[in-house]
């Protein structure tokens, strides 16, 4: 499985959006170089408030530039970074890929995939309605999170637009994505 980075972007102060980037580099334990929400223990905001001495699950998060296109369809307009993303690819179904995925990235970036971006109330701040639309239900009644995913840096290395991602699953019994 195999898919491309479309946009790069990242933030050293807190707010909703990051801006995108010619470039952004991976610090293998940390997250992404001058990030907010870079560091060994949690960054988010909610975490730190719960505890936080909490390991960081949530060094980088990508989401899938189709979700763009889906919601589009519904009269809403996103692009790169405008969700708080630090990666945004394109025909890689990251939804589908169970915990502890490596993603290779570029030519020396891994990151491990840990599980699934909880959606926030922000979602509605930055667009009023936005939040239903990537979140929901299923026929079954369960929850749907389709805001990405979120992942650990592994190998650091510099992540660009046009770089290749290679999925590769771990072995064993897969475990399905859960929020992180």
């Amino acid at each position: 499985m195999s898919g491309i980075v479309m946009a790069v972007s990242s933030n050293g102060e807190y707010s909703f959006t990051k801006p995108n980037r010619d470039s952004i580099t991976l610090l293998a334990g940390l997250g992404v170089e001058n990030d907010v929400h870079a560091g060994v223990t949690v960054k988010h905001r909610s975490r730190v408030a719960q505890d936080p001495t909490q390991p960081n699950l949530r060094q980088v998060h990508l989401i899938h530039e189709e979700l763009f296109a889906e919601v589009s369809a519904q009269g809403f307009t996103v692009m790169p970074g405008d969700l708080g993303e630090n990666i945004t690819t394109r025909d890689i179904d990251l939804l589908g890929l169970p915990v502890g995925t490596l993603l290779h990235i570029g030519d020396h970036a891994v990151l491990e995939v840990t599980g699934l971006r909880n959606p926030c109330l922000q979602i509605d701040n930055f667009q009023d309605g936005l939040l239903k639309q990537v979140v929901g239900r299923d026929e079954a009644g369960s929850i749907v999170r389709k805001a990405g995913i979120m992942s650990i840096v592994k190998e650091g290395g510099a992540v660009r637009p046009g770089d290749t991602i290679k999925a590769v699953l771990p072995s064993g019994p897969h475990r399905p994505l859960e929020r992180v």
